[in-house]
């Protein structure tokens, strides 16, 4: 997009778009921010998680970056603005839930398999942040969807090693944690699967029917495990062993 172009759309905004907002605006201002979900996403151009949220301002705190990762909480990948995200969604903004977001044809994935130019020494380090989820197979289609989806999952098991998330989860109940793959994949959840209180996840459907790992397994064609929390609400992760077709 040649940058005249650029100035054009934000003049365009600016003089047609800005004006319809402006009151919701000025209450943010004037309020501050509450968002509910930090929404954690690949820094892909093609993902865009307002239109795919129907969100609108105020309402998702947007963690983008290279494959949606989450580096550790100790530190160990050095200083990052993901975490110090992270950790202000949590402590400062008491989000209600955070999303990790993949997407299909992720290039950052692609290049776990495939490598990346000898001058990107900053790249290739932050792709360890997803090395865990390459499976030792070659490199194809299908490979690269199974690992996509089981990246997914790591970043959010790697978000349990927060502490202020973890206690939100497992003590408090007060944040959950969802991961979501692609808009088709989280359809299925949203739709399909209801986590309840009472240490039971039941079928949106059916509120009757308790869906244990094994019942995810057949009727979903989702590997899952569950932790208990203190006040009965579950956690439940897919290890991303799902059919490619999914």
């Amino acid at each position: 997009m040649p940058d005249d172009e650029l100035l054009e759309r934000l003049q365009h905004f600016h003089h047609n778009a800005f004006p319809q907002y402006r009151a919701q605006f000025q209450a943010l201002v004037q309020d501050g921010q509450h968002p509910t979900t930090l929404f954690i996403g690949c820094s892909d151009s093609r993902l865009l998680p307002y239109l795919l949220t129907g969100a609108g301002p105020g309402e998702l705190f947007l963690v983008r970056n290279v494959g949606a990762f989450v580096p550790p909480y100790d530190g160990s990948h050095g200083h990052h603005g993901t975490t110090a995200a992270i950790e202000y969604a949590t402590l400062t903004l008491n989000v209600q839930r955070i999303v990790v977001c993949g997407h299909s044809h992720c290039g950052a994935v692609q290049a776990l398999y495939q490598g990346v130019p000898d001058e990107a020494i900053n790249l290739r380090r932050w792709l360890d942040l997803g090395r865990a989820a390459v499976l030792p197979q070659p490199c194809c289609a299908q490979v690269l969807r199974r690992t996509e989806q089981r990246a997914v999952v790591l970043q959010l098991e790697r978000l349990l090693d927060y502490p202020m998330v973890r206690q939100r989860v497992q003590q408090q109940g007060s944040v959950g944690l969802v991961a979501v793959h692609d808009l088709n994949l989280a359809l299925r959840f949203c739709q399909r699967v209801l986590v309840l209180g009472g240490g039971t996840v039941r079928a949106q459907g059916d509120p009757a029917q308790v869906l244990t790992p094994d019942l995810l397994r057949q009727a979903y064609g989702v590997q899952a495990r569950v932790e208990r929390c203190s006040q009965g609400h579950l956690l439940v992760l897919a290890d991303a062993a799902l059919p490619v077709d999914a």
